[in-house]
């Protein structure tokens, strides 16, 4: 049986994208819900689709690739729904089928594994337009550190399973970059991305574990997750949720803002949460490991080639001062002249 999930090229991603919308259409047959309307999101982890009805509600369907295990996909609603019982915290929480499975199987063309699909309400609100205020990066700061003080009090069920991010994922992850990194790196880069990961991985090794430091985490909490209503912010798509280092989650934020900005988001987080002396070595080994790690991601992809490309004078003017041991999080870095790979 072939992967639901297989997109290497633009044929099997057009190919994927016409079994998903079928796909999508039998699913929604098994939930009680007057949809009128179905909208294709985005491909990436899942594929989504935005489902309106006759009511004044909407919901977010979501077809899973092949990674994720029923029990995952399960284990991320549990937590979802420990959440949303959370004062002051607002989550997308899923529906049940009309046989009041939360997760479903549904038949797909001969050949392929049946994907898992789940319908979720739809979180209310809009993603930041323009330029990112200092009040608006506080506020987002200050939720992320409401979900981690919120997550310190959870008591998770004995079958919970959800993804550990750290060494040995960051590990499985590299094997695709392995693969596809000549598309946009040279031979001279990738050598200094190697010696980059070798540096992340003993930094891990080293690292203390702790309820302080260490729990569930969001793990994709960059701006493109998180509406806003009313000008407060509420996280959406938690389907990397799992164990993680705090900092690691913090990091992931960090990648998407100016560096003036990311210690303004800092400063919003501590008005929660505040973090432990010394934490910037760290931090800034979690923000190369989550950049290197979103290359890993969108390697395979042939669309995202080009923009890859274009942010390497970027990425390597960082790997090059982490590399140095030098602080960077909050410097604005000049690009650097690099060899290009041909697109």
């Amino acid at each position: 049986m072939k992967d639901f999930f297989r997109y290497d090229t633009m044929e099997e991603r057009e190919s994927l994208l016409a079994r998903a919308r079928n796909v999508a259409l039998t699913a929604l047959q098994q939930y009680d819900l007057a949809w009128e309307r179905i909208q294709f999101i985005h491909v990436s982890d899942t594929i989504t689709y935005k489902v309106e009805t006759s009511t004044p509600d909407s919901y977010l369907l979501r077809i899973h690739s092949d990674r994720w295990s029923k029990e995952e996909i399960q284990s991320e609603l549990t937590f979802l729904q420990s959440l949303n019982a959370v004062d002051d915290i607002h989550v997308p929480v899923g529906i049940a089928s009309l046989t009041g499975a939360h997760v479903v199987e549904v038949d797909t063309v001969a050949g392929y594994r049946r994907p898992y699909v789940t319908v979720m309400k739809w979180v209310e609100g809009e993603h930041v337009k323009g330029e990112i205020t200092g009040a608006i990066v506080t506020r987002m700061g200050a939720m992320m550190g409401r979900l981690h003080e919120a997550v310190s009090g959870f008591n998770l069920p004995p079958n919970f399973v959800r993804p550990i991010w750290g060494a040995d994922s960051f590990r499985t992850e590299l094997a695709k970059l392995e693969r596809y990194y000549t598309r946009f790196l040279s031979d001279q880069a990738w050598t200094e991305y190697q010696r980059a990961i070798q540096k992340i991985l003993s930094t891990l090794a080293d690292m203390d574990k702790n309820d302080q430091n260490y729990g569930m985490i969001h793990a994709d909490l960059h701006a493109d997750n998180i509406v806003f209503k009313d000008d407060l912010p509420y996280p959406i798509d938690f389907g990397r949720c799992g164990f993680g280092y705090f900092l690691y989650d913090l990091a992931g934020s960090l990648i998407g803002l100016y560096p003036r900005e990311r210690m303004t988001f800092i400063q919003g987080y501590e008005n929660v949460r505040k973090l432990g002396t010394d934490y910037i070595r760290d931090l800034e080994c979690f923000f190369i490991m989550f950049m290197i790690e979103n290359y890993c991601h969108h390697a395979s992809n042939p669309e995202e080639t080009s923009n890859l490309l274009d942010e390497q004078p970027y990425a390597q003017a960082l790997i090059r001062e982490f590399l140095k041991g030098n602080p960077f999080l909050f410097i604005p870095l000049e690009p650097v002249d690099i060899d290009k790979v041909q697109p």
